[in-house]
């Protein structure tokens, strides 16, 4: 009988140290510190838009709880909404108006309240491709954006929507009776609202930009006479309404943020 021949297993996979490896180790190490990317990971592009797809669904996801939640409650966010509106009768024109009211304001809240989640995801996505000079800049432009979005919502609650209601209501009270679509009214407070906190991320965008190097404060500074007609445009497009008390205090809301910015420039700058 012939001896069983004896199966050698394969040989195991043999890993060599890449030159390429090799190369960007000494690369990093050769970087300044602040130019480094700490939390760097190699991945392939498919697996970068598999991540993304992931984070946005997610978010997407976020955003839907928020919604469905706020839907619940959304009776007494639309009586809050009607506040500004003193003495207003509001009616609904058409049917089924007040259920695509609902879901629209449902909708608006469930942003803002998933808005923390989605930047968190955005962030989880771009850091590793960071630099340590990079992400120190994330947390006090994240930290300043969160802020002048809740500080826009204010402004425009506060001192927008009251000066053009009454600027509206007033004009022509002698002639008509103010009667309103629901829709349309909420349509007008949440759009000016939502313009507004947008309108409000003007400084942290300067303070990037002069942090990355692609505007220094002195030519922002330079810039004042375009900003001031510029406002005065963006008032205009961002207001619903056609009324000059609305478009002024929104341009010179922005024009007060532009000088705003330009400091923060300044001291990042010199930073």
């Amino acid at each position: 009988m012939s001896e069983p021949e004896t199966v050698l297993p394969p040989p195991a996979p043999i890993r060599v140290s890449g030159i390429g490896d090799q190369a960007a180790a000494t690369a990093q190490e050769d970087l300044h510190p602040d130019d480094q990317f700490p939390a760097e990971v190699e991945m392939t592009l498919v697996d970068h838009l598999e991540e993304l797809r992931r984070r946005i669904l997610r978010s997407l996801l976020a955003v839907l709880i928020g919604a469905g939640g706020c839907l619940l409650l959304v009776k007494p966010l639309v009586r809050l909404l009607e506040v500004p509106a003193k003495g207003i009768h509001f009616l609904q024109l058409a049917p089924g108006e007040f259920l695509f009211v609902s879901i629209k304001v449902a909708g608006y809240a469930g942003l803002i309240l998933a808005l923390p989640y989605v930047l968190y995801e955005g962030l989880a996505f771009v850091l590793p491709g960071l630099t340590r000079r990079e992400q120190r800049l994330v947390a006090p432009a994240v930290g300043g954006s969160a802020v002048l979005f809740m500080a826009g919502l204010a402004f425009a609650w506060w001192a927008l929507v009251p000066a053009a209601l009454n600027f509206l209501v007033s004009y022509g009270a002698d002639v008509v009776e103010p009667l309103w679509s629901i829709e349309r009214y909420l349509d007008f407070v949440l759009l000016l609202m939502v313009a507004t906190a947008l309108a409000f991320q003007l400084p942290v965008l300067q303070m990037l930009l002069a942090a990355l190097g692609v505007v220094k404060a002195q030519t922002m500074l330079a810039a004042w006479r375009f900003v001031v007609v510029a406002s005065a445009l963006a008032g205009a497009v961002l207001t619903p309404s056609t009324d000059p008390v609305t478009m002024l205090l929104l341009s010179g809301a922005i024009t007060a943020l532009y000088l705003v910015g330009v400091a923060l420039a300044r001291v990042v700058q010199r930073s």
